[in-house]
């Protein structure tokens, strides 16, 4: 091929002189692990808030009065049973 239908840039070598088999630059060498570890940090770290919010969640749930946690009963079956409404309405069941 000749340099004017050239597709890299000039001064950056053609992929099969220094390059494996395959034509790998190395310009994006890392491990894919070093870019998973903040990734894995972050899920972990949701996963304990999460935790730990439901925990306290649960807590103040049992403190409750016996009325208002048959309210909260209430409550959550009526959003249920719309949540399942509009599912089936989504999807024609």
């Amino acid at each position: 091929m000749s340099e004017t239908f050239r597709t890299t840039p000039p001064d950056q070598q053609w992929s099969g002189t220094n390059a494996g088999a395959n034509g790998h630059q190395g310009a994006f060498d890392h491990e894919p692990e070093e870019a998973g570890d903040g990734e894995v940090g972050k899920a972990l770290l949701v996963g304990v808030l999460g935790g730990l919010v439901s925990a306290a969640g649960y807590f103040v749930y049992r403190r409750l009065p016996e009325e208002q946690k048959e309210k909260l009963h209430a409550q959550v079956r009526t959003m249920v049973a719309q949540r399942i409404t509009e599912l089936r309405q989504n999807f024609n069941l």
